[in-house]
């Protein structure tokens, strides 16, 4: 076999370049995702702060869905293919492909199953009531019907990044979330002469766009344009494949039930603030949505870096990819940390006018702000280590994060504490997470045991 690193320029050119390369095409993507995510949260705003504040109840639920399949299992996915190909082993890589894509089928349709039967009572637990519990009901029970074709699109995105092809992907999540922009507003507000569906309406734009994502992403990796193929009839299932990319993939998915969890304990003691409280928090929250994918594509762009450096055993590059990428998405996320903490009314007034819910917002950015360098910085590492094939540490961070917030959270709760030390909490749980992820990485040996056999 040839020498992988003789005819892979990912092994030997410059890191940063690369990793701004791979890094741009895919946070133009992902920021059209999470600004389509926005435009919804903007004409649920059209319906009232009951609407709003139970797109804070369902939010947690579309965050999880989100990193799951686009970000844990995600990176089990292009961290197998990546490893596979720096090995120079492509046939291996193209089994891995089909191997995915049943694994994202799979977790999809159980992930619209219990969504379907148990949204509402989850969303219940978390102190929603009324008419903000009806109507997040409303939005969870169209958008999970579309369940597998989030997964679909996620899970054949992170194949074909994992080959170190940034364009198709990002070009696709962006054709994507303009579609959802578009739907979203003709199916929910009724625009021309479309009945107005509410919230059945914003969630079916969701719905349907991922749906056309979905057919030209499995159409694009069937045709053999790109450097994987997908050729199901001809590739029977395998346990070991199946374990290659669960290996990593499983693990790495405790991290969004962690983070997720974070978030409900949160959202639980904010709305025993009232329901202005807890929209001003939903919209705190949703520049996070905003945050997650810059830092989603700063890390993913260093997981083939990572991967293919450690399938051709080259230890030292993958930790310069890992670093460099750390730096990168702390340095942004820090600046626009700071930004809303300075200005929160450049966000929050694209949502509400209402002055408690704008204050409730701005308590939240003043806080939590400051310290959103630290979630880029744990957050791009979750993925460098998913590269590598090492997903227990970033678990263990998001451990202690989530230790910080239940305990912090339920001191709080005892004292009757008010909202602003919530919100300083959430910035606490942030320092927790970044720095103990670099402390354990650096602890974290990256060997020749990851090596493709």
């Amino acid at each position: 076999m040839n020498s992988p690193t003789a005819a892979n320029p990912l092994l030997t050119g410059p890191v940063l370049p690369l990793l701004l390369r791979f890094s741009l095409p895919n946070m133009v993507a992902m920021l059209a995702t999470a600004l389509a995510a926005i435009a919804e949260t903007s004409y649920v705003g059209h319906f009232g702060a009951p609407a709003l504040a139970g797109m804070a109840l369902v939010f947690p639920f579309v965050m999880l869905q989100t990193m799951m399949s686009a970000g844990a299992m995600g990176g089990g996915v292009s961290s197998a293919i990546s490893r596979s190909l720096g090995a120079g082993d492509a046939a291996r890589a193209n089994v891995l492909a089909v191997h995915a894509l049943w694994i994202g089928i799979s977790l999809g349709l159980v992930f619209m199953l219990v969504m379907l039967q148990l949204g509402a009572p989850m969303m219940s637990a978390l102190g929603g009531q009324g008419e903000a519990l009806a109507q997040a009901v409303a939005y969870c029970e169209v958008a999970f019907v579309g369940s597998v074709f989030v997964w679909i699109v996620n899970t054949l995105s992170s194949v074909i990044r994992g080959s170190g092809n940034m364009r198709v992907p990002s070009v696709t999540l962006f054709v994507v979330a303009l579609a959802q922009v578009l739907l979203a507003g003709a199916l929910g507000l009724g625009w021309g002469p479309l009945p107005q569906l509410g919230m059945h309406g914003v969630a079916a734009g969701g719905v349907l766009a991922n749906l056309g994502g979905a057919v030209f992403l499995w159409g694009y990796l069937s045709s053999g344009r790109g450097k994987i193929r997908l050729t199901i009839r001809n590739t029977p299932l395998e346990r070991k494949h199946l374990l290659d990319i669960l290996r990593v993939g499983a693990v790495a998915c405790i991290s969004p039930f962690q983070t997720v969890l974070t978030i409900l304990i949160l959202t639980h003691l904010v709305a025993t603030f009232g329901t202005e409280a807890l929209a001003g928090y939903g919209i705190g929250t949703r520049l996070e949505f905003l945050l997650v994918p810059i830092a989603f594509a700063v890390g993913v762009a260093s997981v083939p870096l990572v991967g293919m450096a450690i399938g051709a055993g080259n230890i030292a590059r993958a930790r310069q990819a890992a670093w460099t990428a750390a730096a990168v998405a702390t340095a942004v996320l820090g600046v626009l940390g700071f930004i809303v903490t300075l200005v929160p009314d450049v966000w929050t007034s694209l949502y509400s006018n209402d002055a408690t819910v704008l204050a409730s917002a701005g308590s939240y950015f003043l806080w939590a702000g400051p310290f959103y360098g630290f979630f880029g910085l744990g957050l791009s590492l979750y993925f460098s280590s998913l590269g590598a094939g090492k997903a227990v540490g970033p678990v263990i961070a998001g451990t202690l994060r989530l230790l910080v917030v239940a305990v912090g959270g339920w001191l709080l709760a005892d004292w009757q504490s008010p909202a602003w030390m919530i919100f300083a909490l959430v910035g606490a749980g942030m320092a927790v997470y970044g720095l103990s992820t670099v402390l354990i990485i650096k602890m974290t040996p990256w060997g020749a045991a990851h090596k493709n056999s």
